[in-house]
């Protein structure tokens, strides 16, 4: 029996002294937890070799914990992200990828009421409030159900569309400021959060025929890293997406022809997701981004370098 035990170990181990065969009894189950099945048959069939009241047994039960690691968004517990223009688009693609990391979501949505209802139906949970972002009082009331609802916002996402971008060169400096102030003064007190802004890359190069939205997202790129240097000490990071071209609905009226002829002037040879926005969107949001803050991210397949 006891020779038998040692042929088995060496038949496994292919070497060593029969001192040794117990030694891969014990630091085996931290590799069997990388889930290799190879390495899990060699060690049960040690156990089965070895006597009864051998370590070994309990050792076995160890990788039962293997499932620990599949928790996959571990800095999204009990934390909140506000998107404004979340009912489409890259704004609606954020949230879902917010929801699915665990984070409680709320979407600030303009007049499509169909469309934040049909994504409250798809993601059970999340808050869909009116909101018009050229009104302060809107604002403050959006801002304040948000909060009431799901509790204090650590995450903001500003995410404007070409109806928004129209709307905000009617704010005043002083309604500006004001929604400024509602959307990030519980945060100062907290020092801590993450404020993202949605740009575009004519905010980087201008467009032509563009002069007005190229000169609003180009004010949110100044404004992200003016508000990164003045948070920082608050322990706020405030960072800018530059989308290129994406395809959503905003490009409705696009032809095949012309999204053909704008992915072959790509060069990675095809237009951009709103998906992959919210993935950066996604990252910029969790700590392991804390040391990232001021800076503009361009999502844009290689058109501006």
């Amino acid at each position: 029996m006891y020779n038998d035990e040692f042929e088995l170990t060496f038949d496994l181990a292919d070497a060593g002294p029969k001192k040794e065969q117990r030694r891969p009894t014990l630091p085996e189950p931290e590799e069997a937890t990388v889930a290799v099945p190879p390495v899990q048959e060699t060690r049960e069939m040690l156990v089965s070799a070895a006597p009864e009241n051998t370590p070994a047994s309990e050792a076995e039960r160890e990788p039962e914990p293997a499932a620990e690691p599949q928790s996959t968004a571990p800095a999204a517990k009990d934390r909140t992200v506000l998107i404004s223009g979340g009912d489409r688009g890259i704004g609606a693609a954020a949230a879902r990828a917010f929801y699915a990391a665990g984070y409680r979501v709320a979407v600030f949505y303009h007049t499509n009421a169909e469309a934040a209802a049909a994504l409250q139906k798809e993601l059970p949970g999340v808050l869909a409030v009116q909101c018009d972002v050229a009104s302060r009082a809107s604002c403050e009331l959006a801002f304040r159900a948000a909060e009431q609802a799901l509790g204090r916002v650590d995450v903001l996402v500003s995410n404007a569309g070409i109806a928004q971008q129209k709307l905000f060169t009617d704010i005043t400096p002083e309604e500006w400021q004001r929604m400024l102030d509602v959307n990030l003064t519980g945060m100062i007190r907290r020092k801590a959060g993450r404020i993202l802004t949605v740009s575009s890359m004519w905010g980087q190069t201008g467009g032509s025929c563009e002069v007005h939205y190229s000169a609003a997202k180009a004010g949110l790129i100044g404004l992200t890293k003016a508000l990164a240097k003045e948070e920082g000490p608050s322990g706020i990071t405030v960072n800018c997406v530059a989308p290129g071209v994406i395809d959503t609905d905003m490009m409705a009226s696009f032809t095949a022809e012309d999204k053909a002829a704008l992915a072959e002037e790509t060069p990675v040879g095809r237009l951009g997701t709103a998906e992959e926005v919210a993935k950066l969107l996604l990252y910029l949001a969790g700590e392991d981004a804390g040391y990232i803050t001021g800076q503009v991210f361009g999502v844009n397949g290689g058109l501006v370098i």
